[in-house]
């Protein structure tokens, strides 16, 4: 009997007649990845344990095997991990405080104003002191009772989901994939699959950035099959869906996945962690924002003409990432002066969250008008559009 998930996977494996390789294909994980894990270089993370329990029809083996590795590993790990003020006192010879439920309230609320000072300036101003307040919650869950020790958890999930999207913002995908799985991971621990779905719709938007459709809507695929996700992480898949299906020139799929995005989502919930996108009218910002993947500039920036000046001033970073797709729809339809009226304002945001995404589209946008440089008013745009596309 295999000791270990890798030894146990290269056994499921080898009994379905599966090479690695097709097995790669088949879980969307890279085949190098896979061969450390089957190797025990690497430690499995439950996503990857439950989708290959799935394609190997394993029963529960391969979930069951990575649950035991993490909890065995789970201890061990945290202590290195557990940076912050609450480890500084467990090293220091105190015991971990147990917290009530203003406590909770209290770091529930530090953690909003990190991610409220997201949304208005660089990802590396917030990632750090971040990183170590995901840590502490993660301590302290392991040392208090229920419900707090869940309650800890779901918080701790949620910070690190936001940290892989920091992560993803800051330029660095495999953080934000590493990240985004540990984020699975203790929401699950905390009894709770959302996070865990939604991880999916995360993968998702790190392929649709690397322009790679075709993962793009398997991840989100994935994301409305798995663990029965709720109404709005559905809902956030099918949209995702949609803007896959816009990359690779299939109008008609991406109606139909945002139709079934529209029958399921709402765009606030009562529950916390709220996970998403924060805008009011997130389905009309993707339409406008997939128009022009479909070649439809002008339908595109008529949409985001009415859309983008909605988002909250201080959502700065979906107001720089809405309004460069703006300017790059005016500009693709032939509407030179229009897509540069409004680019000062969207620049100046651009400058200040610093967004290696917002960066993706940026360049696109220069390559575009780079057509138009005798034009008086892309000359006059084009070099704070240099400049902050070039700024690091």
């Amino acid at each position: 009997m295999a000791e270990t998930f890798g030894a146990l996977l290269r056994e499921q494996r080898n009994a379905a007649g599966i090479s690695m390789g097709q097995l790669a294909k088949l879980v969307n994980y890279s085949k190098s990845y896979l061969s450390k894990i089957e190797n025990d270089l690497k430690p499995p993370n439950a996503t990857l344990a439950r989708i290959c329990d799935g394609v190997l029809d394993a029963g529960g083996t391969l979930i069951e095997s990575a649950r035991s590795a993490r909890e065995g590993a789970l201890g061990r790990r945290q202590v290195l991990a557990g940076a912050g003020a609450v480890l500084g006192v467990v090293l220091a010879g105190g015991s971990r405080p147990i917290l009530d439920e203003g406590v909770v309230n209290g770091l529930r609320t530090s953690f909003e104003q990190l991610r409220g000072l997201g949304m208005q300036t660089s990802p590396t101003v917030v990632l750090e002191p971040l990183v170590t307040q995901t840590h502490t919650v993660h301590t302290l869950a392991l040392g208090n009772p229920e419900p707090v020790r869940s309650r800890l958890l779901l918080l701790a999930a949620r910070m690190a989901e936001y940290v892989g999207w920091l992560s993803q913002e800051a330029g660095s995908e495999p953080d934000a994939l590493s990240w985004t799985r540990h984020a699975a991971e203790l929401a699950r621990a905390g009894g709770d699959q959302e996070i865990a779905s939604y991880a999916f719709v995360r993968e998702a938007g790190l392929a649709l950035y690397r322009q790679d459709p075709v993962s793009t809507i398997d991840l989100a695929r994935q994301a409305q099959r798995l663990d029965r996700p709720g109404t709005r992480t559905f809902g956030l898949a099918a949209r995702r869906e949609a803007q896959g299906h816009a990359l690779a020139g299939d109008q008609d799929a991406f109606e139909r996945a945002l139709d079934r995005a529209g029958e399921t989502w709402f765009a606030h919930t009562a529950d916390y962690p709220a996970l998403g996108s924060t805008v009011s009218n997130p389905l009309a910002l993707a339409r406008g924002w997939s128009l022009a993947d479909l070649g439809q500039a002008g339908a595109a920036a008529a949409i985001l003409d009415v859309e983008v000046p909605k988002v909250p001033l201080a959502n700065r970073r979906s107001r720089a990432r809405f309004g460069v797709r703006r300017s790059l729809a005016h500009a693709l339809n032939g509407e030179i002066d229009e897509s540069c009226r409004t680019l000062p304002e969207t620049l100046d945001d651009a400058a200040r969250v610093d967004s290696a995404t917002v960066r993706t589209d940026l360049r696109e946008l220069s390559r575009c008008l780079s057509r138009w440089r005798g034009h008086h008013t892309v000359r006059e745009v084009y070099p704070e559009l240099s400049r902050v596309l070039h700024r690091r």
